[in-house]
């Protein structure tokens, strides 16, 4: 054939597709040019078929656009059907590791319920809701009570873990507390014989004062008469007369021993003694007034030193165990914010009270300007003793359910295997493990109850599928 002739032959081959595309564009038909070459039946051949359940539909170009029901473009064309192994996984795999599994694709054992319910099924099969069941492959149940978790699920689970290690774990008990005087530091004012009130000093309730100030001046007829015994035997006694219990007398009497020496210098009894106060402290109570008469062993005052003073907190029962003798102390008042006062656990009451189920605990402070008040409320933070170093996790770490408490072990690998433990004593956002782990093995410490509830799921589904329902 000429060259001419199959050059005019091309141009009107060239020309019929135009025109047929042309018409064909205009009837809304989807023609391309591979279709009129006929190679898209072989680049099609090539490409591997999807496998699994429809999952959506995607736009024939490949547009963001999709479809959870079969649809059609606005020219007529069909939506292309996207199945389960052509989905875009965000788990993304070694390419190693996706040639492994192309080669050696693992055998389906049977298919379980997506929603985690004791059903099981040997073929594909959907749940009432239209979720496709998830396929169990050979070689998952081999290791009794491990979890395997895809990187990807790790990674989007936030799921953290940390080596167990040993460690001191000082436990702080908060409780509140109430102070209280000294008892060993109050003192009555008293007279041991009957008298006459002359004078009170202007001390009053609340008063301040230090060891011999005067308090009241008082006339005794009974320590009179022992007074002048005493002249009479001190008078004998330079005759050389032997001297005798007029001096004891006295001092039974509890006479001061400066009115003693007085009467010993002067040789003289005063009509009123003077009675001073016997410590330093703060008057808690003033009982007697000018012209009063005074029985033998009525009380003038009530003197409490508090340079150092108590503070009794209430510590339950059950935290009664972590408290010991000589336990730090922190004592803030809640009426004084800011201020703080450090002491130490002296006493620990042998009592529990049946109302609160708490035993009072003592702690001895020194009263540095007097801050501390008798029935001031506190917070008070006892620390316990430092104990030897033990086996310790984050609090996180473990499950506990009230009737055993679980740990999660990181095995590596995306390996999961829950162990139950025994706990010891917890502190600093710590708890002891004294049974179930080992110094250097890995606990999850983020996201544990996610791989628990797995866990669960899997225990569930071994118990209820059947030998014979598997293929």
């Amino acid at each position: 054939m000429k060259p001419n002739a199959l050059t005019g032959l091309a141009l009107a081959a060239m020309l019929a597709a135009g025109g047929a595309g042309y018409w064909a564009g205009h009837r809304g038909l989807a023609v391309g040019w591979r279709d009129w070459l006929g190679i898209e039946g072989s680049l099609a051949a090539n490409e591997p078929a999807g496998t699994g359940p429809i999952i959506y539909y995607q736009d024939p170009d490949r547009k963001p656009v999709y479809s959870a029901q079969p649809r059609q473009t606005d020219d007529g064309r069909p939506f292309t059907a996207v199945r389960a192994s052509q989905d875009v996984s965000f788990e993304v795999k070694p390419p190693s590791e996706e040639r492994m599994a192309q080669a050696d694709p693992k055998r389906v054992l049977y298919y379980r319920n997506p929603m985690g319910l004791p059903d099981t099924s040997p073929v594909p099969k959907k749940d009432s809701m239209g979720m496709d069941y998830l396929p169990v492959y050979e070689g998952e149940g081999n290791e009794d009570g491990v979890i395997k978790l895809s990187p990807g699920r790790i990674q989007r689970s936030g799921v953290r873990s940390e080596p167990v290690r040993r460690q001191n774990i000082v436990q702080t008990i908060h409780v509140p507390g109430v102070v209280q005087l000294d008892e060993r530091r109050v003192s009555v004012v008293t007279i041991r014989a009957d008298a006459f009130v002359q004078e009170v000093a202007p001390i009053t309730t609340g008063d301040r004062v230090t060891k011999g100030t005067k308090l009241a001046r008082i006339y005794s007829p009974e320590i009179s008469t022992a007074g002048a015994q005493f002249i009479t035997e001190l008078n004998a006694a330079a005759r050389g007369v032997p001297e005798g219990g007029a001096r004891q007398r006295l001092e039974n009497l509890g006479v001061p021993p400066e009115v003693i020496a007085e009467i010993e210098r002067s040789r003289k009894v005063p009509l009123t003694i003077n009675w001073s106060a016997p410590r330093d402290g703060i008057v808690l109570e003033r009982s007697v007034s000018d012209g009063m008469k005074m029985t033998a062993g009525g009380s003038l005052f009530r003197l409490a030193d508090i340079s150092t003073i108590w503070v009794l907190a209430d510590v339950p029962e059950r935290q009664l165990a972590a408290v010991g003798i000589g336990a730090p102390a922190t004592v803030r008042l809640r009426g004084r914010p800011g201020s703080s006062f450090e002491g130490r656990v002296s006493v620990i009451y042998p009592e529990i009270a049946e109302a609160t189920r708490t035993a009072k605990v003592r702690i001895e402070i020194g009263n540095r300007d007097g801050m501390l008040l008798p029935n001031m409320y506190a917070d008070v933070d006892i620390g316990s003793d430092d104990p030897a170093p033990q086996l310790a996790v984050t609090d996180s770490a473990v499950i506990d359910s009230g009737s055993r408490r679980v740990v999660i072990l990181d095995l590596g690998e995306g390996r999961f295997e829950p162990r139950e433990v025994k706990l010891g004593r917890r502190g600093d956002g710590r708890v002891a493990i004294t049974e179930g782990v080992a110094e250097g093995d890995r606990v999850v410490v983020s996201a544990n109850f996610l791989i628990d509830a797995e866990s669960n799921l899997k225990a569930a589904l071994g118990g209820f599928a059947q030998p014979e329902a598997k293929p």
